[in-house]
């Protein structure tokens, strides 16, 4: 009788088997990383970490803001997200600059952030910098634009201020490109109180030679070695 029920078992899978069906109703095949198309996937998994949940922003600026959208085309998005930002905590994600993603996916991520989230129409009336520096910047009108424009909340000499970080700190000049620097100054960082380029002074929004300005007063402040060394005293037993 066992001999008899096992044969039958073997039966009935043999008959599952040929009539179509594979594998169980209901089971879901697993996509291998390079099929994923899914753009909730896709930023969740290589994005989210940085940039924040649905773009919010979180240590780098939110993908979510509408200014920094109608500013940055999708050539330079795509770039970012292809080669990374050398210097920077942005990596490669291309597959073809040693990430992990193929060109499908970085275009649905692309695609997606700008379709998603810009505003058509967001900078109409509005006269914005240029988002890439079209000439060098001068450091002694940068040192002045600073104190007019961003002193306010970033202090004196950039080092932090009663309603803004240090942003003249060497580890943090480190740590960002000289674009994003000026991606900054000009978007601000709405999740952080930051405002873009034309609300540090009421009426008076700041020029594109301002910009470039105070973008170069600031990588001035850059050092060949940054972070402050531990003194002999941080080494003292207590």
């Amino acid at each position: 009788m066992k001999e008899l029920r096992q044969l039958c078992g073997f039966a009935c899978l043999a008959a599952l088997v040929l009539s179509g069906c594979g594998r169980p109703r209901g089971l879901v095949e697993t996509l291998a990383p390079n099929e994923v198309m899914d753009f909730r996937t896709l930023y969740a998994e290589n994005c989210a970490g940085c940039h924040g949940r649905d773009g919010r922003g979180g240590a780098a600026i939110g993908l979510a803001d509408p200014v920094y959208l109608a500013l940055a085309d999708e050539r330079s998005m795509r770039r970012a997200v292809a080669n990374g930002v050398r210097g920077t905590a942005m990596p490669s994600f291309a597959e073809s600059a040693g990430g992990l993603l193929t060109e499908a996916q970085i275009d649905v991520i692309v695609g997606e952030i700008r379709s998603r989230w810009s505003r058509p129409g967001m900078l109409d009336g509005a006269n914005p910098p240029s988002y890439a520096a079209k000439s060098a910047g001068d450091i002694q009108r940068g040192e002045a634009a600073y104190r007019t424009f961003c002193e306010s909340c970033h202090g004196p000499g950039g080092l932090g201020g009663p309603k803004g970080s240090a942003i003249a700190n060497d580890s943090f000049l480190a740590l960002v490109s000289d674009q994003g620097l000026r991606t900054l100054v000009i978007a601000g960082r709405p999740d952080l109180g930051a405002p873009d380029w034309r609300g540090n002074v009421p009426g008076h929004p700041m020029s594109d030679q301002d910009v470039t300005d105070v973008v170069a007063w600031l990588l001035s402040k850059r050092v060949e070695a940054p972070g402050q060394p531990y003194s002999a005293a941080s080494f003292q037993q207590h």
